[in-house]
């Protein structure tokens, strides 16, 4: 069983940041594939960011270049950072493990934090 929590989400104006971090319990992290979500209002969850056991990254094209994800496997916990934001990125965020591939595609795994609201607005 593994469970996740996130924090850091909240308001920020057009152009600002934030850093969101998911805790994670379990002893099985450190070889978990990791990925950050987000859900839009009246959207589906989508992959923004994904993290790999050997700390391999790869972005959303509408993230690529704003946003950072990390991984510290002594704490248990995944980063996003988030910078130059704007409206459009508001969406509540939610980490999820263990994220796996078939083929040329990502899927979520079985666990999900309760998620963290994010909102750009000036």
């Amino acid at each position: 069983q593994v469970q996740l929590v996130e924090s850091g989400g909240g308001l920020v104006q057009p152009g600002g940041s934030l850093r969101l971090s998911c805790a994670a319990s379990g002893n099985t992290f450190s070889i978990n594939a990791m990925g950050w979500y987000r859900q839009a209002p009246g959207k589906q969850r989508v992959l923004v960011a994904r993290i790999t056991s050997d700390h391999s990254t790869n972005y959303a094209d509408s993230v690529k270049g704003r946003f950072t994800i990390s991984r510290d496997n002594a704490k248990n916990t995944v980063y996003l950072q988030t910078n130059s934001l704007k409206p459009e990125d508001t969406a509540v965020y939610y980490c999820n493990t263990p994220i796996f591939r078939v083929g040329s595609s990502w899927y979520a795994g079985s666990y999900w934090g309760q998620g963290t609201q994010v909102t750009v607005s000036s």
